[in-house]
């Protein structure tokens, strides 16, 4: 068993609702607080909802970044080829155990994990002395950028 942490985020229709049903689809053992953050990336649209689950997985790493594909289909998303636009939900695999992957298609931890307070926030909730492989502990990754902002 393997366990990973996915983050979560919905800006348009039901936002809690979705970022909720999305945790038990993927059958989340727990669930962070759900904060309220402005956009990253894209900044003309709607505030996000956003939340970090922790996982624990038989499914290789890229098995379950294909459940969780499947779960933001499933949801509603549809990937129209615009990168940090507005969505429905959005599901990233953060980490998975302390593994390191760069592979076409999946790079764990995540490319912008120390860059988002909103996902570094819910993370530090439910694991803040957890290690990001080659980065520190969640807590020192959430001191760092709210230091730097």
């Amino acid at each position: 068993m393997t366990v990973a942490y996915v983050g979560l985020g919905a800006n348009l229709g039901d936002r809690e609702a979705r970022i909720r049903r999305a945790a038990e689809l993927i059958d989340a053992r727990r669930l962070s607080t759900v904060i309220e953050t402005e956009p990253w990336g894209y900044l003309d649209q709607p505030r996000f909802l956003n939340a970090v689950a922790e996982v624990e997985t038989e499914l290789e790493a890229r098995e379950l970044l294909g459940l969780l594909l499947d779960v933001e289909r499933r949801l509603g998303r549809v990937r129209d080829g615009r990168r940090f636009g507005p969505r429905e939900i959005d599901l990233d695999l953060l980490l998975y155990g302390a593994a390191t992957i760069d592979e076409p298609g999946l790079t764990v931890p995540h490319p912008f994990l120390l860059e988002r307070a909103f996902v570094l926030e819910p993370l530090a909730e439910l694991v803040p002395e957890l290690e990001i492989p080659g980065n520190g502990t969640v807590r020192d990754a959430l001191a760092a950028i709210q230091s730097a902002s």
